[in-house]
């Protein structure tokens, strides 16, 4: 089954595909879509979840928080049949 990612992007709505082999998340495969580095990302998320002690709620947070600044919005997975 195929999955498709719906999202805004500075105000535009937008639509990729997604393979979980291509990318580690719903959110690597939009910024690397939009050509966003997320260097800097991986650096504080990675500090984000030994402080967290990898606390889900806390990770999910900070990625939307994080994407939000960057201008993304409305972040979705749809199936397609």
């Amino acid at each position: 089954m195929a999955f498709r990612i719906s999202y805004h992007y500075l105000k535009q709505q937008k639509e990729i595909g997604f393979a979980n082999d291509k990318h580690h998340s719903v959110y690597d495969a939009i910024a690397t879509a939009e050509g966003v580095d997320l260097t800097e990302f991986h650096r504080m998320e990675s500090q984000v979840a030994n402080v967290s002690r990898n606390d889900r709620k806390t990770m999910k947070d900070f990625r939307e928080e994080y994407f939000r600044k960057l201008g993304f919005s409305q972040v979705t997975i749809v199936r397609e049949e």
